[in-house]
Order: structure tokens, then sequence, then C-alpha cells
């Protein structure tokens, strides 16, 4: 790995939307030599400029933002309305009113400013790939740009960025595909070969990684780097609820699925009431059923319930443990 931005240890904590990727977790597992990354998503741009003062005030070594392309797929607001209908029962249970959607952009222009202002080592995109007058800015200013891709056609799309994340099915959280399908549905090793077949560039493995083996395997594949995020969600440092650390060594959750049940877009999770009960019913809707969702989802985890809350996990999920970043960070390293 020459690449002076990737860690001297292959492993890369994923980026955690809505909270687990704390700058004191970016931080820890950076300082142990891997690389760290903030979750820019659902936060506005002064909040990402907050986090990133924070991590830099924690560590002086490399970490990465991670920031959600803009949504431009097709939404049926009528079947966003139904949705958010059929919901009003288990939001009165609750309650909350179901929420309206909103922007949809998760305003990626001004993170974009904020983040080219005082850039970090490593800047990543999900959910598509950026254009390449904004890849070439970054780059300028020294940063490493990743693009999290599910296919090869979407690493063929992302040539001019500097790495690729090769995201496999098993991961845990949102399919950070290029449009909100499940087409193309890989799991890991066999999208790691695709997408190598196709690009020279480094490529970060993800989905379904928990252990040392795990770890030593993906890089005998051919991967620069393993990334995990589900592993580090029980850390101290980790800024997951209690709800969902607890749901993750819970006995009676016992396997993964992927749903559009929480947000519109394939993500996966913990199976629980609320996936079983209303995955086949939401759209194709994202950010929007995200924002129907959020006043459930908020209430029931302030309620100490996780049947309504999106317990966002990979495959790998039982080898979360109780843990500091840092020793996570060695042990996971271990069979290299």
């Amino acid at each position: 790995m020459t690449a002076s931005w990737l860690p001297g240890l292959p492993i890369v904590q994923a980026p955690m939307a809505g909270g687990p990727s704390t700058p004191e977790l970016v931080a820890a597992v950076s300082d142990a030599g891997g690389l760290g990354f903030l979750g820019a998503g659902y936060k506005t741009a002064d909040a990402v400029r907050a986090d990133i003062d924070r991590t830099r005030a924690l560590t002086s070594r490399p970490f990465g933002v991670n920031v959600f392309m803009p949504s431009h797929d097709a939404v049926d607001p009528a079947a966003v309305a139904a949705y958010r209908e059929l919901l009003a029962p288990e939001a009165l249970r609750l309650g909350v009113d179901p929420g309206t959607p909103a922007a949809r952009d998760d305003a990626y222009d001004a993170k974009i400013a904020a983040l080219l202002d005082g850039p970090p080592a490593v800047v990543s995109f999900t959910f598509g790939c950026p254009d390449d007058a904004v890849v070439r800015a970054f780059q300028e200013r020294g940063t490493a740009v990743v693009v999290t891709v599910t296919t090869a056609e979407e690493a063929r799309l992302a040539s001019a960025a500097d790495a690729m994340c090769a995201q496999g099915t098993e991961a845990g959280g949102h399919r950070g595909s290029f449009t909100n399908t499940f087409d193309g549905a890989l799991p890991l090793r066999d999208l790691l070969r695709d997408v190598l077949a196709v690009t020279g560039r480094p490529v970060i493995a993800a989905g379904g990684l928990g252990t040392p083996d795990d770890v030593a395997e993906i890089l005998s594949l051919g991967a620069a780097a393993a990334q995990l995020g589900t592993a580090f969600l029980r850390c101290p440092e980790s800024g997951a609820s209690a709800l969902h650390k607890a749901a993750l060594a819970d006995p009676r959750f016992t396997s993964t699925a992927m749903t559009r049940a929480f947000s519109g877009r394939p993500a996966r999770g913990l199976v629980n009431r609320f996936l079983t009960e209303h995955d086949a019913d939401a759209p194709a809707a994202y950010p929007d059923v995200h924002y129907v969702t959020s006043p459930l989802r908020k209430a029931a985890a302030a309620q100490g319930d996780p049947d309504v809350v999106n317990l966002w996990a990979g495959t790998a999920f039982r080898a979360a443990a109780e843990t500091p970043a840092a020793d996570l960070v060695r042990h996971l390293a271990s069979r290299l």
C-alpha cells in the first residue's frame, strides 16, 4: 500500500451516519494505525465542520469523511403518502405523528464547500459518484477520493477516484448503490473479484467482515484494506444508542435482512417487528421514507423499544464486542 492516506494497518472503520461515527471513535481508530471515518450524512455543514475540528483536536493521524450524494431517483408521492398513512397506527401507539418528506440533497453543496475549505485526508462518497470537477478539486488539495461501489459498472463510472470501496450485500446499513435498487447485488467476495477486474485503483472491501480471519482472507483476495462498521458499534467510543448496542448481543435477534422499511432505500439491519411487518409495503423513495419514519424511530428509541428502530447491522454482527476501538483495530490485524 503506497498511497500515504492508506492506513498503516489495513483496517478502515466504516462511516456510519446517524451518530455511531463519533470523533472519539474515528480518532481512536486512526491513532491505532487504522483509518477512521466520520459520517456526514444527515448532518448540517456546520455540524460536519465541528466534527472535523473535534477529530483534529483528538488525533494528528489521517482520517476520512463520508458524504451522501443527492438523491435524483424518481419518487411516487402517492406511494409515500400511502406508506405514511399505513404507519399512522404505529405512530399513534408511540405518541407521535409520522414525518413529512423534506430536502432530498442532504445539504450536499454546503458540505462540499465546507470540506474543500478544510479538507481531511480522505473524502468518500456513497449513493453515487461526484462529477470530475469535484473529484479534481479535492485531489488538488491533497485529499484522496474514494467512491462506494456495488457493481463492476459503478466501478467503471468511478474511474476518476483514487480508490473504490467495494460494498458487498453482507454489509450493514444502506446499500451504497448509485441508484435505489437491488440490481446487480453481489456477495463481497464475488464483487471484489469483479471490481478488481475493471480497475487498477486500490479497493477497500466491505461487507460481513468481523474477525481477524475475515480480514486476512479478504486481503489475500486482493483488497487493499478491510472496512468494518458493525464490528465497531459496541465500542465505548461509538455513538450508537444503548438500545442498538444491546440488540447486537440480544439472543432474540438472530438474523439480518435487507429492507426499505425504514428509509426507502435498501439497508441491512437486524430483523425486528417493524422490518417484518412493513418491509413489503415500503416504496422505493429515499430519503422520503427516512423522513416519514424518523419520528417513530426516535420515539421508539426513547421508549426503549428495539422493535421499531433501524438496528443496522451486517451479517457478522455477532462478532461485535464491547472492546475499546484501538484494541479492536489491533485484534482485527492480528492475523496479518
